[in-house]
Formats: C-alpha cells, structure tokens, sequence
C-alpha cells in the first residue's frame, strides 16, 4: 500500500523497523519475528540499508520477501552512498517490478570498511538529490509515484550544528518530494514537540512520525550514547535504570525501558503524534510489549477505515 493512502486510513499509524541480518540462519529467523507481527496489524515495517554489498543485498531480498510472502507493507530504506544513478535506477526498477511502493531517503554513511572513502564518486551527496530522483523515476509502481520518506532529527542532526540550516535541510528534501518525516530515536518528548513546532514555523507541513526506541539493557544503552545519533538520556530515565544496580539484569532493565517507552508513547497520543515506529534491533519482545499496553493491539480504535 503506498505511504499516503496508509496515512489517510491511519489516525495514527505504527510501525516497526529491522535491519538486515549477516547470515542465512539469521535472516530466516528475522523472517519469522516480522511474519509474527502480522497479528498487530501495524502500518508498515521498514527495513534498514547498508552501504555494504552483502547488507544491501540482504535488504533487498528481506523486502521483496516481506511484500511476496505476507500482508505487510513494506518499506525500504535507500541511501546514495557507493552507487552511481544507474544503480540506484536499477534498484528502484526491481522495486517496482515486485510492487514495492514505498522507499526511505537517506543520506547513508559509508561503510566503516572503507575509511577515507570519497563520496565524490556517489551519484548524489545529499538525500535532497536522492529523493527528488526517486520522485522522478519513470518506472514507480504506483500512478502517485513511490511513496517517499525522510529522517527528522528531534535532538539536532550530529552533522548539522546549525539547528536553523537543519530545517532549511528538511525542508529542501520535502519540497524535492518527501510526503512524511520519521524521526531519530528520542528519549524527551519535549524534545519532539519542539521540533514539530519548528517544522511548523519553517512552512513543513507533512506528517512527522516519532521514532521510540525502548532501552532494554546497559550496555545497550551505552552503545546507543556511542552512536552518532544525538541520542539524550533524560536524568529521570539514568535515575531510574541506575535503581537496577547493582547488577542491571536484562530483565530488571527491560522492564524500566518498556515503562519508559510506554509513558513516552502514551504522552506522544495524547499530544496527537501522527504516527509512533518502533526501532526493534531485530528482537520485537520490548516494543510488542510497549504496543500492548498503549491498549492498541487487536484494536482498530485508531484507524478510521
């Protein structure tokens, strides 16, 4: 189903996001976590992308499954990192072919492989480009073209010191084509009203999708501050995972994430969030655990067919 008519059915829509697995076995495995998430009925599922052959390779064959073999919609993430335009045409060819409506627009970050690599040699430098060739592409499926979306970043983009040449950014990639904005994970909610009002302010006007990401270990929590995703830990959320000590058990950890996450979910439905995704990391026990207790799940008290 292409992103508008799934924002036009959904109130507010869910979705979770997984990225390709490394092995065979793995990926098998994955397969059947996503098949299982058919019961929840979400939106949509979105599936990462490397830079990397293998892990490129591996998306593309997880998505195709994903729109051959169950009822969920797909949605790929695409970046211009290592390709050049006849490679990303092709791309989007066999997308099209096979009925995937929908990609996600990035930028990308070369492979870690690769140091010193020189993105001169990519077709394009900016999601900006890459999305307004997707927009263009002759051969989309869909008669609207493919349904497209871009990341938003609630804490500030890492690479964007500037937070107003941040949403000029933004803004540029909706006006290439973008029709809805999924955020970085945050952990403030404060931090994403501000940022929606600022898309406001700066004439953004499509809908924005918060992305939550339940902590569900320390050390976890630790890589996700590595990460160079901005990502902000509220004292009050350190406070309450520094109480699990002195052990910080999985399950004793999990368990504060998850009310985290539900708290933050329940505040983003009560301020008329558009839509919340679910960053999984592969293992969808915390976030169905989050969705069911929003009250959500087997409900279609959102959806307004």
């Amino acid at each position: 189903m292409h992103i508008l008519d799934i924002l036009d059915r959904d109130r507010t829509t869910f979705s979770f996001e997984f990225f390709p697995p490394k092995t065979a076995q793995a990926s098998e495995d994955l397969f059947m976590t996503i098949s299982q998430l058919q019961e929840l009925q979400p939106s949509f599922v979105s599936v990462t992308y490397g830079a990397g052959g293998t892990t490129r390779d591996r998306t593309h064959e997880l998505i195709l499954r994903i729109q051959g073999e169950t009822n969920l919609t797909a949605v790929s993430h695409l970046t211009s990192v290592c390709h050049t335009r006849e490679e990303l045409s092709a791309i989007l060819d066999r997308y099209a072919a096979s009925g995937v409506e929908n990609i996600l627009a990035l930028r990308g970050d070369p492979p870690r492989d690769l140091d010193g690599y020189d993105r001169a040699n990519d077709a394009f430098q900016y999601a900006e480009e890459l999305v307004r060739f997707i927009a263009s592409h002759p051969r989309s499926p869909h008669a609207r073209g493919f349904g497209i979306g871009v990341a938003g970043f609630p804490e500030g983009h890492p690479n964007t010191p500037n937070r107003l040449n941040e949403l000029d950014h933004l803004k540029a990639k909706v006006d290439a084509g973008a029709q809805y904005i999924c955020t970085q994970l945050f952990f403030d909610n404060r931090d994403f009203y501000d940022f929606r009002e600022r898309c406001e302010l700066a004439g953004i006007a499509v809908p924005i999708i918060a992305g939550i990401m339940p902590v569900t270990s320390k050390t976890g929590m630790v890589r996700m501050a590595d990460l160079a995703l901005g990502a902000r830990f509220p004292a009050r959320l350190i406070k309450a995972i520094d109480r699990c000590a002195p052990d910080f058990t999985a399950e004793q950890v999990a368990k504060v994430g998850i009310h985290w996450a539900t708290e933050q979910c329940r505040d983003l439905l009560d301020n008329h969030v558009r839509g919340i995704h679910f960053y999984t990391l592969n293992k969808s026990d915390a976030t169905r655990r989050v969705f069911e207790n929003l009250g959500v799940k087997d409900s279609v008290a959102l959806r307004t067919a």
